[in-house]
């Protein structure tokens, strides 16, 4: 053992590495089938539920449709357009894919392991890749942004008018969204003082008080821009297949297609960690899994599930919303993040910050608790202010009537009609 505790910290990581890879990729393909599950239900009909273990009439619920999804997938032809350029187009798929498995490595999984007495690693032992980057936050909000050039990389080099239209406003829209997503993230660093995602869960914790409560106006703008960030419906702008054919990834088939769609379904993951870490609380629950830091292998165990279990909630929600509402049209897309929601989101952070910044000077004169009560009332105030104002303010051109238009034709029959 002495002579590999130099080593540990390496092998340690190495081996959170692999059980985050391989753990991300098998519920990617799980979560498909859910997904898959959950559209059946909505649109009442039947969904995978026949294959199970080859060469078997073993059907297991229909557990066994990842694995031939995945197997027909890898197995098709990795074909190449010749009108393509071969470099980025090879490399738009890698580069997306290697962000979105990247941002995990600042994301915790649950609280920390207790004091396992093994020289070389840290006592108590957290779950997370990388605990030592104090700007996780920032590592998350970078490496999510670099989605925008696999998307741009995939465009331009198919060489095709359908996959350079996908990916001109699939860009427009991950760059729009980035900006309220920022506004969200902001507001919580704010209030937590730190830009590391375990001591955002540890400050809810200690205070008992989740950031969708005390910054409702935040977390719904957060929800919406990540719903946008990861294409999804009502967001799925990217692909809009009726008008596209595939978007950015027309050209993409085979091995090549799996990596942009495995990509963009983990974008949803990252999402719903980040809602989960950020504004839900983390592994906090109240009555059940406590504040300290130092916990049993039992209350470790208990804050991973608690974690584990409202992300799947997330996740549900989101292919809730998915198999629910009808797509957007593009300038309904564009208004909503222009003129709905960057402004609720600086309407947020300007709260957010005058809260804190008097914080101490209300605790000296009114106390504790009534100071903690204009806290949280003043974000509630703004939040319906918000919502009311953002409803009369809205142009009337961004509902689903019919944009009418002057043309040709119509001034012609003004003139026929006089």
């Amino acid at each position: 053992m002495n002579t590999l505790a130099p080593f540990l910290p390496t092998i340690a990581a190495l081996v959170k590495i692999g059980l985050l890879v391989g753990g991300l990729m098998t519920a990617a393909a799980y979560l498909v089938l859910v997904e898959r599950w959950m559209a059946a239900w909505v649109q009442d009909r039947k969904g995978p539920n026949r294959v199970g273990i080859p060469l078997t009439k073993i059907r297991l619920f229909g557990l066994g449709q990842p694995l031939a999804d995945g197997l027909k997938i890898i197995l098709k032809e990795d074909f190449t357009p010749r009108h393509v350029d071969k470099v980025l187009y090879t490399a738009a798929p890698l580069v997306i894919l290697a962000a979105s498995l990247a941002i995990f490595a600042a994301i915790p999984f649950g609280s920390v392991l207790p004091p396992l007495g093994i020289p070389g690693l840290p006592d108590p032992v957290p779950f997370l890749v990388a605990p030592g980057l104090d700007v996780g936050v920032l590592w998350v909000f970078a490496l999510s942004s670099i989605a925008v050039y696999g998307v741009l990389l995939g465009g331009w080099a198919s060489n095709n008018k359908y996959g350079f239209l996908g990916g001109l406003r699939s860009s427009a829209q991950l760059v729009a969204y980035e900006i309220p997503l920022g506004l969200g993230l902001l507001g919580v660093v704010l209030a937590a003082g730190s830009l590391k995602l375990d001591a955002i869960m540890n400050a809810q914790a200690e205070s008992g008080v989740w950031y969708a409560f005390a910054q409702p106006l935040g977390f719904i703008v957060f929800l919406v821009a990540s719903f946008a960030e990861a294409a999804r419906l009502p967001f799925d702008l990217p692909e809009a297949e009726q008008e596209l054919v595939g978007g950015y990834h027309t050209e993409y088939s085979g091995i090549k297609l799996l990596l942009f769609l495995v990509a963009e379904f983990l974008h949803m993951v990252t999402a719903a960690f980040l809602i989960v870490i950020m504004f839900l609380g983390g592994w906090h629950l109240w009555g059940v899994t406590g504040s300290s830091q130092e916990v049993t292998w039992l209350g470790a165990f208990i804050r991973f599930g608690v974690l584990s279990t409202k992300i799947f909630a997330v996740i549900l929600f989101f292919m809730l919303v998915r198999w629910s509402w009808p797509r957007f049209r593009f300038d309904q897309l564009m208004n909503l993040a222009w003129k709905v929601v960057l402004p609720l989101g600086i309407a947020n952070l300007v709260t957010v910050a005058t809260i804190e910044e008097f914080r101490p000077q209300l605790v000296e004169r009114l106390g504790a608790g009534p100071a903690g009560v204009i806290a949280l009332a003043a974000p509630w105030a703004v939040f319906f202010l918000g919502w009311i104002a953002a409803g009369m303010l809205t142009p009337s051109g961004t509902d689903n009537t019919p944009i009418r238009t002057h043309n040709m034709l119509d001034a012609e029959r003004e003139l026929v009609e006089v």
